[in-house]
């Protein structure tokens, strides 16, 4: 069991939190690359980043493609989202052994943000 802050909205935009038990289910690490510095790398990187996301019961649902902003000025510029059962797979994967190499490699290679986000 985790904590999860259940957030209700109150009329004037600020919000009331109380917090609630409850188990969290997937986890999607969302990965926006603002920029390539090495292509050659990043081909390395794509060839072989599959394998370790697998072994970690990972799967991509999100790779580039287009998008619709709806609210503010936000820009992805080459969104990347997977999704793992947890937060402990999620960052078992993110911290392994067999991914360290390739994460050196993409964080070497380009610029970008990562955010690793629960769902309920």
């Amino acid at each position: 069991m985790s904590l999860l802050f259940k957030t209700n909205f109150i009329t004037d935009g600020i919000f009331a939190s109380s917090l609630k038990q409850t188990h969290f289910m997937a986890t999607y690490c969302f990965f926006n690359i603002k920029k390539v510095h090495d292509e050659q790398a990043m081909d390395t990187y794509r060839s072989r980043v599959l394998e370790t996301v697998s072994h970690f019961n990972g799967k991509y649902i999100v790779v580039g493609g287009p998008y619709e902003l709806k609210e503010g000025n936000w820009q992805p510029v080459y969104p990347v989202i997977i999704e793992f059962p947890d937060l402990e797979n999620a960052n078992n994967w993110y911290h392994s052994v067999m991914y360290e190499p390739l994460k050196n490699l993409r964080i070497s290679s380009v610029e970008a943000d990562a955010v690793f986000m629960q769902g309920i």
